[in-house]
Parts: C-alpha cells; sequence; structure tokens
C-alpha cells in the first residue's frame, strides 16, 4: 500500500532458499529464540517459594533476586553480544550464546547455595543475552512499519511462552524436584540451537561489518546514545518494562498473600497474558496502515489512564481477584502497544549500527528495568497498590521520554532515515 509515511520503509525479508527461511518460519524462530529468556523468567515463578526453603532463605522477597539476577545478566551481556555480532556477524554469535545458556541452566540446576544460585543465574542470563542479536537480525531485513508488523507478530509467538510457562514450572514440581526445571531450559535451549544451526543464514551484509577499533566503537556508540529519537525511546521502553518486571516478580507473592490461592497463579499469569498476545496480534495488523506513533502513543496515555484506575481500586480496599486480572490485562495489553512500536521507533535511526544498537538499547532497557523493577517489588506489604502506583508512576515517566523524543507533541508525523536491508544475503 502505497503512504506518503517514510516510515512504512522496508526490506524485502528473508528469501526462501536452500537454507533460509520463510517469512513464517523467520517469525516462529525469531519467536522461539527471544523465547529462551522469556522461559527462563516464567517458568520459575511458582518454584520461587520452593527455592527459597530449600536453600534456607527466610525472606521471602529474597525471591525476587532470583529474577533480577537473570535479568541483570541479560542488560550485561547484550553489550558483549551485539558488539561482537557487528564484527563477526549474527549467526556465530547466536549459536555460541545459545551453547553458554544450555551450560549455565544445567549449572544453575546442580548449585547448594542461594548465592551461587544467583551467580550462576546472573551467568545465565549473560548467555542469554545473545538472543539480543535476533532484533539486530529483523532489522537487517526489514525497517520502518514492515519491522513493526513483523515484530508484532514474533511476539504474538513469543508471548505463548509467558502463556504456558508457569504452568510447566507447576507441572515440573509435581513430578520431580525444582532442579528439573533448569534442565527444562537446557533441553529448550539446545533444540533452538538446533533449528538456528540448520536453517538460519548469516544476515548481516559484509559492507556493514565492523571492525572492532576504538573509533569505530566509539562512533557507533555515539550514534546509538546521541539520537534523540533511539535514546528517549529506549528510556522510554526501560521504564515501562520495569513496571512489567515487577509485576512477574510480584505474582507468587499477590496471590499467596493477597488472594491466598497460590495454586491459580499460573493460570491467572496465563490470562493477564492473553491481553499481550491480543494486543501484540492487533498491532500487527494495523501499524502499517495506521503508523507506530498513533497506536503506541495512544497506547501509552490508555497504559497510564488504565493504571490510574488500578490504583485507585487497591487504595480504596475494593481489589478483588477479578479486578485485578482484568484490569492487569488491560494495563499488559497497553504496555505490549506501547513498548513494542517504541523498540521499532529506537532501532529505526540505528540500522547501520544495528548489533551495537540492539545492544546498547537493551542493556539499557534490561538494567534500568532491573532496578526499577527491584525497587517496586521491595515495597510490597501484603496489596497490589504498590504494583499498581509502580505502573502508573513508570507511565509517567515514559510519556516525558515520548514527548522528549518527540519535541513535545503526540502524533507528530516523523521521518525516520531510509534503512538498510541485507535480505539478499539471506539465502546465501
Amino acid at each position: 500500500m502505497a503512504s506518503k509515511d517514510p516510515d512504512v520503509s522496508a526490506g524485502p525479508g528473508p528469501v526462501p532458499g536452500p537454507r533460509g527461511p520463510g517469512f513464517g518460519e523467520f517469525v516462529v524462530l525469531a519467536a522461539a529464540l527471544m523465547s529462551t529468556q522469556a522461559l527462563a523468567v516464567d517458568a520459575m515463578l511458582p518454584a520461587l517459594p520452593t527455592i527459597l526453603a530449600a536453600l534456607r532463605v527466610g525472606i521471602a522477597n529474597h525471591g525476587q533476586w532470583i529474577i533480577t539476577a537473570y535479568v541483570a545478566g541479560l542488560g550485561v551481556g547484550q553489550l558483549l553480544w551485539g558488539l561482537i555480532s557487528d564484527r563477526y556477524g549474527r549467526r556465530p554469535v547466536l549459536l555460541t550464546g545459545l551453547s553458554l545458556y544450555v551450560l549455565a541452566a544445567v549449572l544453575c540446576g546442580l548449585t547448594d547455595s542461594f548465592i551461587a544460585l544467583l551467580a550462576w543465574r546472573f551467568t545465565h542470563g549473560l548467555a542469554a543475552a545473545s538472543v539480543v542479536v535476533t532484533r539486530s537480525v529483523i532489522r537487517d531485513l526489514y525497517s520502518g512499519r514492515h519491522m513493526a508488523r513483523v515484530m508484532s507478530l514474533t511476539y504474538i509467538v513469543f508471548l505463548m511462552v509467558p502463556l504456558a510457562a508457569p504452568s510447566l514450572g507447576q507441572l515440573v514440581l509435581m513430578v520431580a524436584p525444582w532442579r528439573f526445571i533448569f534442565m527444562v531450559f537446557a533441553g529448550f535451549g539446545a533444540s533452538v540451537w538446533l533449528w538456528a544451526l540448520l536453517r538460519l543464514p548469516e544476515t548481516l551484509h559484509p559492507e556493514y561489518r565492523l571492525t572492532l577499533t576504538r573509533a569505530h566503537i566509539v562512533g557507533a556508540v555515539r550514534l546509538v546514545l546521541t539520537d534523540r529519537t533511539s535514546l528517549c525511546y529506549t528510556l522510554a521502553v526501560s521504564v515501562m518494562f520495569g513496571a512489567l518486571l515487577a509485576y512477574v516478580g510480584m505474582m507468587p507473592q499477590i496471590f499467596s498473600v493477597v488472594f491466598r490461592r497460590p495454586a491459580l497463579m499460573p493460570a491467572m499469569f496465563a490470562l493477564c497474558a492473553l491481553g499481550m498476545g491480543f494486543a501484540s496480534f492487533l498491532n500487527s495488523r494495523i501499524v502499517e496502515r495506521i503508523g507506530m506513533r498513533i497506536i503506541s502513543h495512544t497506547a501509552l496515555l490508555a497504559y497510564i489512564g488504565v493504571s490510574m484506575l488500578h490504583m485507585a481500586v487497591a487504595a480504596l480496599g475494593l481489589e478483588r481477584m477479578w479486578t485485578f486480572v482484568l484490569l492487569q490485562s488491560l494495563t499488559m495489553a497497553c504496555f505490549s502497544l506501547a513498548a513494542s512500536n517504541f523498540g521499532a521507533m529506537a532501532m529505526e535511526p540505528v540500522g547501520k549500527v544495528a548489533g551495537i544498537g540492539a545492544a546498547l538499547q537493551g542493556c539499557v532497557s534490561m538494567v534500568g528495568g532491573a532496578l526499577v523493577g527491584a525497587f517496586i517489588g521491595r515495597q510490597f506489604t501484603g496489596s497490589t497498590l504498590p504494583l499498581a502506583a509502580g505502573a502508573w508512576g513508570c507511565g509517567l515517566i515514559s510519556l516525558v521520554f515520548v514527548l522528549l523524543a518527540e519535541q513535545g507533541r503526540l502524533f507528530r508525523p516523523h521521518h525516520p532515515g531510509v534503512g538498510v536491508s541485507a535480505a539478499a544475503t539471506v539465502a546465501h
């Protein structure tokens, strides 16, 4: 469809060939790669109380550190993997990182110390950070609204993991010790590694391979950190991601302490995740017609409104399980519509250094989100109010960053640079 809005520009995408995947397989493979990260968080949730008891940790809030350590590793690791993927290519970095992911998962399952578990969880996240390169692969092949559509389709598949992962973790606990959850992570990582080995070609065009000289690295970092759109939208994603991490980390305590129905947590978690899945599907259907800014800015304002309503419900003592699930589902749907487009807009100006761009943006989002999520999570005292208030505050801060990116005007037309596609290399 013809459009005067430049953000519809796109590369042609994956070209089917003897080794390269077609569009549908590419979307599912990209989602599977990113799902290695989500699985290692969401499947842990039912096991957190069991792990704390087994490792003789007496403070319930400390279970959130198992999540925080992993996410912190994700943030730090992205700097390494993104940088070397711009030099050596996407494929070898993905395969190496997934190999380390499998090893770290096994070591997490073998530890007998809580401190050692946190250290290996950090290492596990460090290895899982390699899948940030998946975003670079998408950026190699697409730009503009088409990139937003591919990311949305990827998130639809990716979000099936939160639907199933807590139930999977609970099922493992019913038939085996908690350590076997980490063996499930290792098995899934090994399967994705094999799929990528057999079906994912190199997508980085040779002319855009960087030499790892100080001048090139500094130049690429300067481009990423000084572009207003890239930086501000990355920061907007970071604070909203922090609210999401707080929600994930607090779910076991909310259902144990507030609602006193811990067995229902996986099912209710899945219901809330359905909101994100529906929103991602909707975004994939309308983003090329409506545009990223109209959708994401509207979603952000709705996010602020819904979280404010949730905060009022919790403050007035009216919270029930059905209100929590309903309002949290709406909050997460708005998050999905906003964050997926914010991520695409943040990547748009940095196509020539997509690896470093994705790495720096991912590092800021993960580390910043982990800190914000940890702060909100520590406020839990037996009520859902800290979660709702944290989401509302994060929404307001995100709005400030969006206004800075858009020079004070929401929904305004924008003119990104034309992205570079390496699609022609996919079949080779």
